[in-house]
């Protein structure tokens, strides 16, 4: 499997975020009959193909034919659901709208698009990521590092840009004017100009732009983690772990006859893959909980497996160990998924939605403002330094393995703490790369 260097990533995202802009502007153009710019803001960039691209590059890369097709449409309509509600969440506005597309959720995704995200995704992998190498081969090294700076540079315009338009847009209006005031008179009216342009190229760009009502709050007052905010979302995700430990741990013993770890952690039973897909699940998926049990099912199997692919992918990149294979199980799919546990995702799903959620959010709520507030923090500080030193301690099995010495102060410790005994009763299962 390829490790691409971030010099490389850089320019899958700033090739396709280009490219996309360019697809973008002339389909745009057609429909409307006039040139249309279908920038995100001020620079030539479709930032969400760009991110879509490196996932898909990086994800994706040992997967070919319909597979590489099928997966490509998951990653990329994903995608593009998150960011369509990550804008209307930023900018009370809907900047593209398929509700009159057939086969559509939300308005943001529909079988079409996600069809020709398909078809573009095998395309970028199977040619395009190698016609791009072979392009940035021709050319000197110090002309394309200094365009990478520029185009770098570009972004963080169009970042700050975006950020304007944000506070342009957003409530407190007045007091912000007045606080521009005093900056001088040319800064403000670059910034004046500078959001003035974004706006006009939104509209003409997203010509079906709607405004999005904000959604009115609780009158209920002093509720703990009420909605889906960060105190929410981190608890779901440290009792996911727990919860998914606990029954991976459950389902080994009564499968294999023996008790065996399954914490995804140096520091108790936990698994990061569950505690990220019950957050995930739940930004995802919870405004559609009162549908139907074989639609959730059917989404759950899909992104369950879609999610675990992708982690199974990351994990071996980034620490050099495969962490589970299911190649002798039928119907797998690269040893990383096999189709039996992709219909557990979606069971669970509807147990989460159904069953198990709307227990444990009331539970959640129940707590005190202030004890909750100081226990998700202390648990969110623990987790955090979990994380990093189960990082650390697994490049550093890696890198043992390899016959990697190291002076450093800190690996001294980690290898002290976390050697290959202790790593082989945490991590059983893992097992080094070829």
């Amino acid at each position: 499997m390829r490790v691409f260097s971030g010099y490389e990533l850089l320019w899958l995202f700033f090739l396709y975020s280009f490219l996309g802009w360019i697809l973008e502007t002339v389909t745009a153009t057609l429909r409307q009959r006039k040139f249309s710019n279908r920038g995100l803001v001020n620079g030539p960039f479709c930032v969400m193909y760009g991110i879509t691209a490196v996932l898909i590059s990086v994800g994706l890369q040992e997967l070919t034919g319909f597979w590489l097709f099928l997966f490509s449409m998951v990653y990329a309509t994903v995608i593009e659901w998150i960011g369509g509600h990550l804008i209307e969440k930023a900018f009370k506005e809907r900047w593209w709208d398929y509700s009159d597309v057939k086969w559509n959720l939300d308005g943001y995704i529909c079988f079409p698009a996600s069809f020709l995200w398909g078809i573009l995704g095998f395309v970028s992998v199977t040619w395009g990521n190698a016609l791009t190498w072979k392009l940035l081969s021709f050319l000197p090294t110090l002309l394309m590092h200094i365009l990478l700076l520029v185009l770098m540079a570009v972004m963080a315009i169009d970042i700050t840009a975006s950020f304007l338009l944000l506070i342009k847009k957003g409530p407190n209006l007045e007091q912000w004017a007045a606080a521009n005031e005093q900056l001088d008179k040319v800064s403000d009216h670059l910034s004046f100009l500078i959001t003035q342009w974004i706006e006009k190229r939104i509209r003409k760009a997203y010509p079906k732009v709607k405004k999005v009502r904000k959604a009115e709050k609780s009158a209920e007052e002093g509720v703990f983690a009420e909605g889906c905010g960060f105190y929410k979302l981190m608890l779901l995700f440290i009792i996911g772990a727990f919860l998914g430990d606990i029954v991976e741990t459950i389902f080994c013993r009564a499968t294999m006859g023996y008790w065996m770890s399954r914490s995804s952690l140096v520091w108790g039973p936990f698994s990061i893959v569950w505690g990220l897909a019950l957050a995930l699940v739940k930004l995802l998926l919870y405004k559609y909980k009162d549908h139907s049990d074989s639609f959730l099912f059917m989404m759950g199997t899909l992104l369950g497996g879609g999610y675990e692919y992708l982690c199974s992918v990351f994990t071996e990149i980034f620490f050099g160990k495969v962490f589970w294979d299911y190649s002798e199980l039928p119907f797998n799919f690269g040893g990383r998924i096999n189709l039996l546990y992709c219909f557990f995702w979606g069971i669970a799903a509807v147990i989460w939605f159904k069953k198990v959620y709307p227990v444990l959010s009331a539970w959640i709520e129940k707590i005190p403002v202030l004890p909750g507030k100081i226990i998700t923090w202390m648990l969110t500080v623990f987790m955090f330094v979990n994380i990093i030193v189960s990082s650390m301690a697994l490049v550093r099995y890696d890198q043992r393995a390899k016959g990697i010495v190291t002076e450093n102060t800190v690996l001294e410790w980690v290898d002290t703490h976390f050697d290959d005994d202790r790593m082989k009763q945490i991590y059983p299962k893992a097992k080094a790369t070829d």
